[in-house]
């Protein structure tokens, strides 16, 4: 069922972004830098956050992002939007490299001050912060125990922003197995958060 909006169940706006998506392989294909600057505003923001919950290392999530767009400079001639839109395409080169970069433990590189635990804050509210904080890590560190698919479906899901039929071309399975893979991860998610509390 179609409206103006695109499929149920996604954001308003969806076509319109995969038909620039679209355009933009194809000038990327010819070589035009200015295509790749604009893929990046609009996939960039999201494969950050997906990449930045999928990877061990958060950190190194620009790292990947980089990594994805290199892949589809260099790839784009490849692209054939017959097998998928392009966010599908972009995000499944993000799940790759994000499950090697987990197996070969990241990059090697100095801890500096990054990696510093953030002083507290001692203004009013801050303790409303703190909680929200406290209780968006034990969300980060449900998800990380949740079945690699699952996980993997979740977080395509919310950090991602993707549909259903993304999600299931990015995984390389099929729309009604992402659905069950997102109802069991929320299932256990809920469990689990329950559990803490």
């Amino acid at each position: 069922m179609s409206d103006r909006a695109g499929t149920v169940g996604e954001p308003p706006g969806h076509n319109q972004r995969q038909t620039e998506a679209k355009a933009l392989m194809a000038a990327l294909a010819n070589g035009e830098r200015a295509a790749l600057a604009r893929l990046i505003a609009l996939f960039g923001p999201g494969i950050r956050r997906y990449a930045a919950q999928a990877l061990t290392v958060p950190t190194e999530a620009e790292d990947v992002a980089q990594e994805v767009f290199l892949r589809a400079w260099s790839r784009a001639a490849g692209y054939d939007p017959d097998k998928g839109a392009v966010s599908s395409w972009l995000y499944r080169i993000a799940v790759n490299l994000c499950i090697d970069h987990n197996r070969r433990g990241g990059f090697r590189r100095f801890v500096g001050i990054d990696s510093l635990p953030e002083p507290e804050d001692e203004s009013p509210g801050a303790e409303a912060g703190l909680a929200a904080r406290q209780r968006l890590t034990q969300v980060r560190r449900a998800i990380k125990t949740l079945p690699e698919r699952q996980r993997q479906a979740i977080l395509l899901k919310a950090a991602g922003e993707l549909s259903g039929t993304e999600i299931a071309a990015a995984l390389g399975t099929s729309e009604g197995a992402v659905e069950q893979l997102l109802v069991r991860a929320r299932a256990r998610l809920r469990a689990l958060m329950e559990k803490e509390d």
